[in-house]
């Protein structure tokens, strides 16, 4: 027995084998992956991020400026001048050289003053030719009236022998008549009475004819000829007045602001000599960017400062030309106007694009030239250090921008110039 029980102890032990540990497991190898990938990712922002793009700069050069919420109206700033409400331009209805001056530029002119007398010699000769041609056709018209008149006595005439004859011839023709009765003449000496008295008859009535067609026909030549001498009179008026429009008159009455003319200097048909002002109240011209056409609207407001004071304008006429990129707007003052005021004084005005509403706003200044608006360096709570960030701005006005993204309340920005920061991520500020 005790022989069988070591055999089976010595079977035994020949079966166990030695199991070898290892040097790496998983769960240190993952440890150790971590820690390198955590030593890598921290040298990447030393080398990268922290020592490269890290740049030291003077708070005291910098302009730093706190993200506000608060009211924002949209507006853009133009220049206005001032120019009376009504103003009427002195023209050269009639071109001609100028002959004498009668008032100068800056004086007051009574509506229908003579201003300005030009010379025109060929519109004088021209009403010369027509007065000469309107007497010559005023001759015709007598004439003709005048052999209208004779002629009508002349018929008339006629007609008195033709019916005396007539008269004379019928009393014989009558008394033939009861004679031829009586057979106490012949039928001859009857019949010949007859024939000449219902002769007389017909020459009568067509004398009566061709009077009356005669007199007709005078009649229409008369009448044309005074139609053509009432037309000849009318553009003889016509001319005459064109005459009368070489003296240039004050077309109400106001101030001559304006007088361009010398003496001897020749003006042309509708060329503009002066400007007469009507001091009855003033408005303000301004251009404005063809880039706010479409958002310029008759009613817009805008305002000015003067002396202290506020003035509210409105606009009330839009000139659509566009002219060296600009277009003009006419606004008219909501309320009073300023002491003093007088034409071509020129104000800085305010020209609102929107109703007033609730943003969050950012002071303007140098920055955007250099990030359009897209991002800024923003400073961190500690105010060490300031970091890029995207941002986006909307509207804007002369004093802040409107933020739409990237900023809160409260956030400090560097509203400053970036032109000397190049493409560093932080400023770390001293």
């Amino acid at each position: 027995m005790a022989v069988e029980i070591e055999k089976s102890e010595t079977r035994l032990s020949g079966m166990d084998r030695k199991i070898k540990k290892k040097k790496w497991p998983p769960a240190k190898i993952a440890i150790w992956a971590a820690g390198g990938a955590f030593i890598l990712f921290m040298l990447y922002l030393f080398i990268f991020k922290w020592s490269r793009s890290a740049l030291n700069v003077q708070t005291e050069r910098l302009t730093i400026s706190t993200v506000e919420r608060g009211p924002f109206q949209e507006f853009i700033p133009v220049q206005g001048n001032v120019l009376p409400i009504y103003q009427h331009y002195l023209t050269a209805m009639e071109g001609g050289q100028v002959e004498e001056i009668f008032v100068l530029a800056g004086a007051e002119v009574k509506k229908g003053e003579p201003i300005v007398r030009l010379a025109n010699t060929n519109l004088l000769l021209d009403i010369m030719w027509r007065e000469a041609e309107l007497f010559q056709q005023s001759n015709n018209l007598r004439n003709t009236r005048l052999s209208m008149e004779q002629y009508r006595l002349q018929l008339s005439q006629t007609l008195e022998d033709i019916d005396s004859e007539l008269q004379r011839q019928k009393r014989i023709y009558d008394r033939y008549a009861r004679l031829i009765k009586e057979k106490l003449i012949s039928q001859h000496e009857y019949e010949l009475s007859k024939d000449l008295y219902e002769h007389l008859v017909r020459k009568k009535e067509l004398t009566e004819q061709s009077m009356a067609n005669e007199l007709r026909f005078r009649q229409a030549q008369a009448d044309a000829l005074e139609q053509s001498l009432k037309r000849m009179q009318d553009n003889l008026a016509i001319v005459k007045e064109k005459q009368e429009n070489l003296t240039v008159r004050a077309p109400v009455s106001g101030l001559l602001s304006a007088l361009s003319v010398e003496i001897g200097q020749s003006k042309a048909p509708g060329e503009r000599l002066g400007q007469v002002d009507v001091l009855e109240g003033f408005k303000v011209r301004a251009p404005v960017d063809e880039l706010y056409l479409p958002r310029i609207q008759v009613g817009k407001p805008g305002e000015f400062d003067h002396a202290g004071n506020t003035y509210r304008l409105k606009i009330n006429w839009i000139y659509p030309e566009v002219r060296e990129g600009r277009f003009d707007v006419d606004m008219a003052f909501d309320g009073s106007e300023p002491d003093g005021i007088t034409r071509g004084q020129t104000y800085h005005i305010r020209l609102f694009l929107s109703d007033v509403s609730e943003g969050l706003l950012l002071a303007k200044g140098g920055f955007f030239q250099s990030t359009g608006g897209n991002w800024a360096y923003v400073l961190d709570k500690s105010g060490d250090f300031a970091e890029k960030r995207r941002i986006r701005v909307g509207r804007q006005n002369t004093q802040v921008y409107e933020v739409l993204e990237g900023l809160d309340a409260g956030d400090r920005v560097i509203t400053s110039s970036y032109e000397s920061f190049g493409d560093i991520e932080r400023l770390i500020l001293k």
